[in-house]
């Protein structure tokens, strides 16, 4: 499962830690996401193209590379209690994380974010699905050694 902000991040810098793993990984993570990713990524796409200096065919030929890395899972497909779950969770985080959360609760894995608010909030509540790019990175390395 992955968020919004590591998107942005591979998007805005492909030869990052974040990008490699989502263009690289294939053989040893599937990435899940929900359709509202897209809504956000088109939401904040001039700012994208602002940060990152480059044109809009640029930004969204990266998105297409990140987005065939991604399976997308439709929010009506996550259960009423997954929903009702995230929502009590992350209402006083960010509630544009919900969808995300319930995915994940749904589909049983850890959330990769990078998002400081997104984490110490759930951490904060007891919520430990989380993993972090360094984890990523190392559980790869791992997954490397280890074929």
């Amino acid at each position: 499962m992955s968020t919004p902000i590591l998107v942005f991040s591979a998007i805005l810098n492909t030869k990052s830690n974040i990008a490699d793993l989502f263009l690289n990984s294939h053989q040893y993570f599937d990435f899940y996401s929900c359709h509202f990713l897209w809504y956000e990524i088109d939401n904040h796409r001039d700012k994208l193209i602002e940060i990152s200096k480059k044109d809009k065919k640029a930004i969204v030929e990266t998105e297409h590379l990140i987005y065939n890395e991604i399976h997308f899972i439709d929010e009506e497909q996550i259960p009423k209690d997954n929903l009702l779950f995230a929502i009590e969770l992350v209402k006083d985080i960010d509630e544009k994380d919900i969808v995300f959360i319930a995915l994940n609760e749904y589909l049983d894995t850890k959330l990769w974010t990078g998002d400081k608010k997104l984490i110490n909030g759930l951490k904060s509540k007891g919520y430990n699905k989380i993993i972090s790019t360094q984890e990523m990175i190392e559980l790869r390395y791992f997954l490397e050694q280890n074929q």
